[in-house]
């Protein structure tokens, strides 16, 4: 259930855009989650007849920003950053952000202006795995009946990664969800939860997992060896491949069943109960798309998404998220087809670099190297080639050369104990003299460059004392 006092904000906020006749303003981020809150936002806002500029930016961006509108909205972002440095009492700020907040829950009381911020942690709500951005941007269209909208709720919490502590959505989430399936957008599914379930040759998906190191981890050919042990055809009758999708029900079992005998050789025994999370989940069918294209697909949609992101293909994103399945959609695919062509270059420069280990951590420093496009996505990738057993860190170059950028990625072994690595970098971050945070299992930051050394050392540290406490 929401909040009653997490209700009447909603209200406010509600109230807020209908009184408001000058143009809007809207600062959302730039991956899936921002990418689909603005869209909802965006939505609202023309269905209400109302003029709004909708900006993507990202989190370094907001300090010192200037407000020249009315009324200004931020969506999954804001709460971590200082956005009302230059507010006047002419300003009206709505946040809505799941990311913990730098203010009292009672700031509002203590400043001129009008400052909305809906943030579910202020309610002792998760907001790694209750509820995203997106969501709390469709329990905002929701109060103008727009349900229509909850898929792209859902979708923002996948692209969030909000179920990957138990493969599941839960809390509101739930809510959201049960939404989105009631309107018949989503139907949910109990699978194998390998990436690429529509669109992957089985081995192929087989070969990028990377939770623990397997014999097929990064070799299509042990993957397609398994496959041929445990008599399951990589193509189809008309000699087509075969996805996941495509596996019969005894198909699935038996890889399961070998799955689970093979990781548990490879994993301490305090992990075993563990083991059923990495390989089954909850999928998301998106029925409004056509069957077997990548957006039916909950994982592979939001991985579109952050595609768009990732190659400042915004409109794109915005575009396909409000509906266009023409010209849009041939753009997406096209964007789609960028990173693919640079990944496996990408994965072999990162690789020539070197992993370094240390005793909690282990890193890459590809800062002194050209841009590595796509290095989240790299770096969790060649997890695969390292220790699965610990975080592994990527030390980025960014446009400003007195800063790094900071991007870590983990096995989700690591986070199923609680442990929390986009809070712990968060912390060791601020104490360097830069910020960041994200996800459990995947998050980053931008600390000064000096500090590289003092930022590893302080995190292999932190590791060592959570993992300690274990």
């Amino acid at each position: 259930m929401i909040p009653e006092n997490m209700r009447k904000q909603y209200q406010k906020a509600h109230d807020l855009i209908k009184n408001t006749n000058d143009t809007i303003q809207v600062y959302t981020h730039i991956d899936c989650d921002g990418m689909c809150s603005g869209a909802i936002i965006s939505t609202i806002l023309d269905r209400q007849n109302k003029k709004h500029q909708l900006t993507f930016t990202n989190l370094n961006e907001l300090n010192n920003l200037q407000l020249d509108n009315e009324l200004t909205i931020f969506t999954d972002l804001g709460s971590g950053q200082e956005i009302d440095t230059n507010a006047n009492k002419d300003n009206q700020l709505i946040i809505l952000d799941h990311h913990p907040p730098l203010k009292p829950l009672n700031y509002h009381e203590t400043v001129p202006y009008t400052y909305l911020e809906i943030n579910p942690n202020y309610y002792g709500i998760d907001g790694s795995t209750s509820i995203c951005g997106g969501g709390l941007s469709y329990l905002l269209a929701k109060t103008f009946g727009y349900t229509d909208l909850s898929w792209i709720g859902v979708l923002a919490s996948i692209g969030d990664m909000q179920n990957s502590k138990t493969g599941k959505l839960e809390g509101l989430n739930q809510l959201i969800l049960n939404d989105a399936v009631k309107e018949g957008y989503i139907r949910v599914n109990d699978d194998l939860s390998l990436y690429g379930r529509e669109t992957r040759p089985i081995q192929v998906a087989l070969s990028y997992f990377s939770d623990v190191k397997l014999p097929f981890t990064n070799n299509v050919n042990e993957a397609i060896a398994l496959l041929k042990e445990l008599n399951i055809p990589i193509r189809d009758e008309r000699d087509r491949p075969r996805t996941l999708s495509n596996l019969t029900g005894s198909e699935k079992g038996r890889l399961f069943s070998k799955l689970v005998e093979m990781i548990s050789r490879e994993v301490p025994i305090r992990y075993s109960r563990h083991i059923p999370k990495l390989l089954l989940g909850d999928t998301y069918d998106f029925l409004m798309e056509e069957e077997d294209s990548f957006l039916s697909d909950g994982s592979e949609f939001s991985t579109a998404m952050n595609a768009c992101g990732r190659n400042q293909e915004y409109q794109v994103a915005l575009d396909i998220l409000k509906g266009d399945r023409v010209l849009a959609y041939d753009q997406l695919l096209d964007v789609r087809r960028r990173p693919r062509f640079n990944l496996r270059k990408s994965v072999e420069d990162v690789l020539d670099i070197g992993i370094t280990g240390m005793g909690n951590i282990q890193y890459v420093d590809t800062s002194s190297y050209c841009d590595v496009p796509n290095i989240g996505v790299v770096i969790g990738m060649i997890l695969g080639y390292g220790d699965w057993r610990k975080p592994i860190v990527d030390i980025g170059r960014v446009e400003d050369e007195d800063m790094v950028k900071v991007s870590l990625r983990c096995s989700r072994l690591l986070v199923f104990d609680g442990v929390h690595f986009g809070d712990i970098v968060r912390r060791v971050a601020g104490s360097v003299g830069g910020n960041g945070g994200g996800h459990a299992v995947a998050c980053g930051a931008y600390i000064p460059k000096c500090r590289v050394g003092d930022f590893l050392s302080l995190l292999d540290c932190e590791v060592g004392v959570v993992k300690n406490n274990e």
